[in-house]
């Protein structure tokens, strides 16, 4: 548990959201929703041809390694100054270096740049609306 407690949770902030804790656990929720919704495509929605099929994958997997280093990159940048609440550490520092130089968060965007490729590969409407509410919460 003091893991918890160096991130910044309390249980003070826990009764009262003093700090974003429910904002967590909402993030929480719609990523751990997002990975178990079931793939719905539209039902005329066919691509016949077989390059098309293959330059939409590459642009899936494009979208999804540039979150994955957005994601690793940002946290190692992060290191001692990383808590998921939305508030920062009292002890944090601004990062302004490495990939936080270039992109204001890049967890974030990384995150739903993972979840649009994941869309895009699958071509799935339900995982685009669970994308839209991804980039809406974040």
């Amino acid at each position: 548990m003091k893991i918890l407690t160096d991130w910044g949770f309390t249980r003070e902030g826990w009764r009262n959201n003093s700090r974003g804790e429910y904002l967590v656990l909402l993030q929480g929720a719609l990523l751990t929703g997002f990975v178990i919704l079931p793939v719905y495509q539209l039902p005329g929605l066919k691509i016949q041809s077989t390059h098309l099929l293959y330059i939409i994958w590459f642009m899936a997997c494009i979208l999804g390694l540039t979150g994955l280093i957005f994601i690793i990159k940002g946290l190692i940048d992060l290191g001692k100054n990383l808590t998921p609440l939305p508030y920062p550490r009292e002890d944090g520092e601004l990062v302004q270096t490495g990939i936080y130089g270039r992109v204001r968060h890049p967890l974030y965007s990384g995150l739903i740049l993972a979840a649009l490729g994941w869309t895009l590969f699958q071509m799935s409407i339900s995982h685009l609306i669970a994308s839209a509410l991804l980039i809406i919460l974040f």
